[in-house]
């Protein structure tokens, strides 16, 4: 059985909320935009696709081990639909995740992504009491290792040629932080 409790998240200038069926248009522009999905790992995403991808998120929770929750990233000011920050809770081992992160380009480059990153790894590490946290990256998307060195995230592998990406093997970076880890930067801000 599924999880369907799940209170919005709130930033300085972001919700964080479950996506809604008033996402569709927004999430089927960014999810589109060849710039935006240049690292991500589809080519292209169909309305059917967003639709099903929303409507499945309906029910669930952050937390539900092996399923991908999405975190919808509204700006405050505008009520706009920015992105979202998806983590996925590790269907092996409860006390893991990964996270991941995706914003439609108008909103790239102010500090969003970062914002709602660490809020959901706040989530991650408060209320779902996790132990430790992923992030994969493709080796060229600069940007992402930005943030998430920013974050306090540490480089712990290099993967060459694992992935079969956009008609050629691609290289990733692994990046993870710890609850202590987090906690203990938290404290030094």
């Amino acid at each position: 059985m599924e999880q369907t409790s799940f209170t919005p998240l709130e930033s300085a200038r972001l919700v964080l909320r479950r996506l809604c069926d008033a996402d569709l248009a927004p999430l089927v522009a960014y999810l589109n935009d060849p710039l935006v999905a240049r690292y991500q790992t589809w080519e292209s995403y169909t309305e059917e696709g967003a639709r099903e991808l929303i409507e499945g998120q309906q029910h669930l929770a952050p937390g539900v081990p092996g399923r991908w929750f999405n975190f919808a990233l509204e700006v405050k000011e505008t009520s706009a639909l920015a992105g979202h920050v998806a983590l996925c809770v590790r269907a092996d081992d409860a006390r893991q995740a990964e996270i991941g992160f995706t914003l439609a380009r108008p909103f790239q480059g102010k500090g969003l992504a970062a914002e709602a990153a660490r809020r959901v790894l706040a989530y991650a590490f408060g209320e779902l009491r996790l132990h430790r946290v992923v992030a994969i990256t493709d080796t060229e998307n600069a940007s992402s290792i930005a943030l998430l060195e920013r974050l306090g995230m540490r480089r712990e592998g290099h993967f060459i040629q694992n992935i079969w990406f956009k008609g050629k093997w691609g290289d990733e970076y692994q990046y993870a932080i710890l609850r202590d880890e987090w906690t203990r930067q938290q404290h030094d801000e």
